[in-house]
């Protein structure tokens, strides 16, 4: 069906293999080909999060995951956030993050959401409302840092 647009966020459990298999994909493409990062993506916390996507005629276009307290900080968190490559430059990305601070703070309300942002979003993240703490450090082989939004921002 040409032209269908829809924001989804299931929990793992409730994800069919197809989803599942186009959210991973979508992943690898970005954070392994793209970013030629070999990295365990498949690290347990998939299981605990929800999982919220971008659709659009059939194609996964967008993800991240939304972790809850405990699940990879004390906080709630958001990961794994990924635009495909064609579908940058917009505000797709912009709108995803701002989704997972919404689900976020109605799904865990009163806990901060921290998550390790590659250093060079540092100022993505920043105009959304998270704050840098700490400086920086690797992941993957990747410059990270972590960042805060604060409970009620």
């Amino acid at each position: 069906m040409s032209g269908q647009r829809y924001w989804r966020n299931t929990p793992f459990h409730e994800m069919s293999p197809a989803e599942l298999y186009a959210l991973l994909q979508l992943r690898q493409q970005v954070f392994v080909v793209e970013q030629q990062c070999i990295y365990q993506d498949l690290d347990g916390l998939d299981l605990q999060a929800w999982h919220m996507r971008y659709v659009e005629d059939g194609e996964t276009l967008a993800c991240q995951r939304c972790l809850p307290p405990g699940a990879s900080y004390p906080e709630s968190s958001l990961g794994r956030v990924v635009v495909a490559p064609h579908s940058r430059g917009g505000s797709l990305g912009r709108e995803l993050v701002r989704r997972g601070i919404e689900f976020n703070q109605r799904q865990w309300p009163q806990q901060d959401i921290y998550i390790g942002a590659q250093a060079y979003l540092r100022n993505f993240y920043s105009s959304l409302g998270f704050v840098a703490e700490g400086g920086l450090y690797l992941e993957d082989g990747i410059e990270h840092i972590h960042m805060r939004y604060a409970a009620g921002s």
